[in-house]
């Protein structure tokens, strides 16, 4: 029951004109309905997914280039190199790439528009040059490299994936502005015979793996755009079809298939050895691994354990919960992505942003997916992590595109406005002359 006191001092408040004194509510309170409630309240603030992109892009980054470190030390020694020889090359590829990195999250959206056909030209042209005797180079059995002289490599068809995304969000940004996407025609054409024209330069090169990368970027673009289920299925069935009739006329896809949840490696050369000794390597690691450096199965036994299966010795050295906390890097990389790509009203930086969020995410869940046994060897590296530097550069500029698109926002773009230098220091000047403004009280006052 209220005290009179309280009562008659709200009355005379109310009476002489005043405001009712207010008693401020504590937001969230406790609990996990309190803790739900703050977390949501942060995650809406508006610079939360631009922090988000840098810091899991960094962090996965960062991670990745220790664990090349220790994966690749056994394999260096093996070829008489030096034991860091792959984390140099690894290195410096990310030192390339962090400036590609900041290049693409200072350059507006217009030149990033501008750029998407010459990078697709590009692409095509190196693609085309694979395929010539003389200049294309076989690695694994799949003709998909370009040599650059020494040690260094190009694979073109790490570069179309990103031709694809900004080609594909310039043309249906086009055509959304012109009032077309209504129309299945103008969905399709030119974007799907595009993406068919990429996919068939990867294909005379044998490399599945990074076909079933580019499939779904055009999924992702497509269901980005709206495009009905009807339409989405279709393609998705035509693409199905033709993706069944490549394996089933490859006896090596097929056993592939067949290694799925495999625990019997057979001999050496058995296609089930890289499959069996990647879930052998998960199972030892425990639940805080063996520790940096002490994976055994690095000594000869996981074939490609720098590159495709690397996640396998992150679980053997780091454990259950070094694996988890990858996870979880690349969750939250994904969902900032879907924020940026829900929360702008620029039609291309809806598609891009779909189409950077579903390449990393959908290679991540291919390669994760694979170590663990769920799906077939695909043969593609985990994005950011793996030995790599063709896979990393264009990766680390798409991250770079993300966090254009994020500082995009207005409310973005606002809060950052606010802590430019310039600000801190007019603010700053006049928090200064309004102390000095406040005369000094007497030692005996309170």
């Amino acid at each position: 029951m209220p005290s009179r006191t309280a009562g008659t001092r709200e009355t005379s408040a109310v009476r002489g004109g005043g405001r009712a004194p207010v008693t401020p509510r504590k937001v969230g309170g406790g609990g996990p309905r309190g803790l739900y409630e703050r977390a949501r309240r942060a995650w809406d603030r508006p610079l939360t997914a631009y922090y988000v992109i840098v810091g899991a892009g960094l962090l996965i980054t960062a991670l990745g280039l220790v664990m090349v470190y220790s994966a690749s030390m056994i394999t260096a020694l093996r070829y008489d190199l030096v034991p860091s020889y792959f984390f140099r090359k690894q290195f410096f590829a990310a030192l390339l790439g962090a400036g590609l990195l900041l290049l693409a999250s200072r350059m507006p959206v217009k030149l990033h528009r501008a750029l998407a056909y010459p990078i697709l030209v590009g692409a095509i042209f190196l693609m085309v040059l694979v395929q010539i005797p003389g200049i294309g180079v076989s690695v694994g059995g799949n003709q998909n490299w370009i040599s650059l002289g020494g040690p260094f490599m190009l694979q073109p068809s790490e570069f179309g994936k990103l031709a694809l995304i900004l080609w594909g969000a310039d043309l249906l940004a086009r055509k959304q502005d012109m009032k077309l996407l209504t129309q299945w025609k103008h969905m399709l054409v030119p974007l799907v015979p595009g993406t068919f024209l990429l996919l068939g330069l990867i294909m005379l090169g044998g490399d599945m793996g990074t076909a079933i990368i580019l499939t779904a970027i055009l999924f992702g673009l497509l269901w980005t755009a709206g495009a009905p289920t009807r339409l989405f299925v279709g393609v998705l069935t035509v693409a199905g079809v033709i993706g069944l009739l490549l394996i089933r006329t490859s006896p090596h896809r097929l056993k592939r298939f067949a290694c799925i949840g495999a625990s019997d490696p057979g001999g050496v050369g058995d296609p089930c050895w890289q499959a069996a000794h990647g879930i052998y390597a998960l199972a030892s690691g425990g639940w805080f691994g063996s520790g940096l450096g002490a994976s055994v199965e690095k000594w000869g036994q996981l074939p490609e354990a720098h590159t495709d299966f690397i996640f396998a010795v992150t679980g053997e050295e780091l454990g259950l919960a070094g694996t988890l906390s990858v996870l979880a890097l690349f969750a939250a990389l994904g969902y900032a992505g879907i924020r940026v790509a829900g929360r702008t009203e620029d039609p291309f930086v809806r598609f891009a942003a779909g189409g950077v969020t579903t390449w990393i995410t959908a290679q991540a869940v291919v390669n994760i997916g694979a170590v663990l046994g769920l799906l077939p060897i695909a043969g593609v590296p985990l994005p950011l992590f793996s030995y790599g530097g063709s896979a990393l550069l264009p990766t680390m500029f798409a991250v770079g595109l993300l966090i254009a698109f994020a500082r995009q926002e207005p409310a973005a773009k606002a809060a950052l406005a606010l802590r430019r230098p310039g600000w801190g220091k007019r603010a700053g000047g006049r928090w200064k002359s309004m102390r000095r403004r406040v005369k000094k009280r007497p030692s005996g006052e309170r």
